[in-house]
């Protein structure tokens, strides 16, 4: 792998590899989201930012565990393509955004550092 986060820590983190981005969830992750980890080819990213109030982009109906401004773990299902979430607290996140086609229309988790992480992201998919 370039660049794993070392460990897998108390939430998601993405994993890199040359050919792949995935959302990694912990073990408790994946029993609340109801879900296994997205993985995504390099070629359907096609955008990564941080967002400061990741609620607020939130929408759809929820697969997987949530209470508000608490915690949001699973799959949201909205019009213009499901989301993939693991969202804490009132912290910023990383949200990538995948092109259209693929399989989901964003990846969001909120992540310790997240400008470290858009960054790390950015090299890896400038690498592909």
């Amino acid at each position: 792998m370039i660049g794993k986060k070392g460990g897998r820590g108390t939430m998601a983190a993405f994993e890199l590899t040359p050919s792949t981005l995935t959302l990694a969830f912990t073990g408790w992750e994946r029993l609340g989201a109801l879900r296994t980890d997205p993985v995504i080819p390099w070629a359907d990213v096609a955008d990564v930012e941080v967002v400061a109030d990741p609620w607020a982009i939130l929408a759809g109906l929820r697969v997987g565990t949530g209470l508000p401004w608490v915690i949001l773990l699973g799959t949201m299902l909205r019009a213009g393509g499901p989301d993939v979430v693991a969202v804490y607290r009132r912290a910023p996140a990383v949200v990538v955004t995948l092109r259209p086609g693929a399989r989901w229309q964003r990846l969001i988790a909120t992540v310790p550092d997240p400008e470290a992480e858009v960054a790390r992201i950015r090299a890896g998919l400038a690498t592909c």
